[in-house]
């Protein structure tokens, strides 16, 4: 038995989805605007130091820069994940899942607008990459996004932890932890 309510006593987590993924989305366009705005590309300046870094590149691949010539392929992909996010976020009654989803959604959407919009021309535009960490490839604030959204995902994964809310029998507890009746 699992100590989850029952998923029609668990509110829906939609809202939360949906605003986490437009204030991520609206942090992601105003930081590249600025970005292109005020930084010369392939610069190096010191943010926090030699820590992290402002270093304006457009990537026409994914991350590392893998497969530049296969931008349309990213822009389908990405359209793939907004609409199964979105498709998906209706059913949703667990934060956890609500914050990954809306992490992924933001991410997803943050980038497709670059490869829709930006240069060299509609579903082929390069990515606006600007935040450089030590030993890391260059990224922006969607590819954050998406690193945050897989994180929790891998997270609730390993928890059991169902779209719904719901914990699978065995996994609903941490590890060594005993069920107390």
């Amino acid at each position: 038995m699992t100590d989850s309510p029952p998923p029609a006593a668990r509110p829906r987590r939609t809202s939360l989805a949906l605003a986490l993924a437009l204030l991520v989305y609206a942090l992601d366009q105003v930081t590249k605007v600025l970005a292109v705005a005020r930084l010369e590309p392939g610069v190096r300046e010191p943010l926090v130091g030699d820590l992290l870094q402002l270093h304006l590149i457009r990537n026409p691949g994914a991350a590392f820069s893998f497969a530049t010539g296969a931008t349309w392929v990213f822009t389908a992909v990405a359209v793939a994940v907004v609409v199964v996010v979105l498709w998906l976020v209706r059913r949703l009654r667990s934060t956890g899942w609500a914050l990954a989803f809306g992490f992924l959604l933001a991410g997803a959407a943050g980038n497709l607008t670059d490869r829709l919009l930006r240069q060299p021309g509609f579903a082929r535009g390069h990515v606006v990459d600007f935040l450089e960490l030590p030993r890391w490839p260059i990224f922006n604030v969607a590819d954050a996004g998406i690193c945050a959204a897989a994180v929790l995902i891998a997270l609730m994964s390993l928890r059991g932890v169902g779209l719904d809310g719901t914990r699978e029998p065995g996994r609903a507890r941490g590890a060594g932890e005993e069920s107390r009746a």
